[in-house]
């Protein structure tokens, strides 16, 4: 494939993409305005990456510390940036002053390894706290009956703002699974956003992919990943 006809091909899925959310967003009484659509940009060529942004994408995520390093000299600027990927601890002062959100905030060590950098960098930090929602052992964060008491911990941090939930549920055959893996999200979302806590401010809802983003509107998401839908299946090395 050229890159031209890869530019073509995603400008043609951008289009599909934003009719797919804008119906979604109907059906869950919103309107297409309502939903961020986020460019996952994971082994994504900048030229690639630059195609969305001119063509109206306006929020990046990025799931490799080094990757992004690399590439976001080469990316268009103005874009918004979050980090979505497992991060460890020890990668935070890379990133601390590059991004405007860490979505992947599934432990009190990483919430306070953000705090001691932000505050290093004299900065707030926007942070979802990451749920995995169907327990699976091969993915980042935590129990969903835990996820007040982590919020109202990572909360009390100083230069941290908690803006909402981010999860990635299991991959299912069946759109009416995937609807109550993310009817339990969005409950558990509005619960915690009916608590008033302080320095907690439930804005985002990022759930939903390439697979099951409609599903996820339907539910209530407002940021959703795209990667593979956007971009065409990634090319790993």
């Amino acid at each position: 494939m050229t890159e031209k006809t890869s530019e073509i091909v995603v400008l043609e899925n951008l289009k599909v993409i934003r009719d797919r959310v804008a119906a979604a967003a109907e059906k869950s009484g919103r309107s297409a305005e309502d939903v961020r659509i986020m460019a996952v940009t994971k082994t994504v060529a900048p030229e690639l990456v630059n195609v969305a942004i001119n063509n109206g994408i306006s929020l990046l995520g990025e799931n490799r510390v080094q990757e992004y390093l690399d590439k976001r000299d080469s990316y268009v600027q103005g874009t918004e940036t979050h980090f979505i990927g497992h991060l460890q601890t020890n990668k935070v002062k890379y990133i601390i002053d590059k991004v405007s959100m860490i979505q992947s905030v599934d432990s009190v060590k990483l919430a306070k390894e953000i705090s001691k950098n932000a505050v290093k960098n004299n900065l707030t930090m926007d942070v979802l706290v990451e749920i995995n929602i169907g327990d699976e052992d091969s993915k980042s964060g935590i129990e969903a009956d835990v996820t007040e008491d982590l919020i109202r911990e990572i909360a009390e941090l100083e230069a941290i703002r908690v803006k909402g939930i981010m999860s990635i549920p299991p991959i299912c055959e069946k759109k009416e699974q995937s609807l109550n893996y993310f009817s339990r999200l969005r409950q558990i979302f509005v619960d915690i956003s009916a608590k008033n806590i302080d320095n907690v401010y439930m804005e985002y809802l990022s759930m939903g992919m390439s697979q099951d983003f409609e599903a996820a509107i339907e539910m209530g998401a407002n940021i959703v990943r795209i990667g593979s839908a956007l971009f065409g299946q990634r090319q790993y090395n």
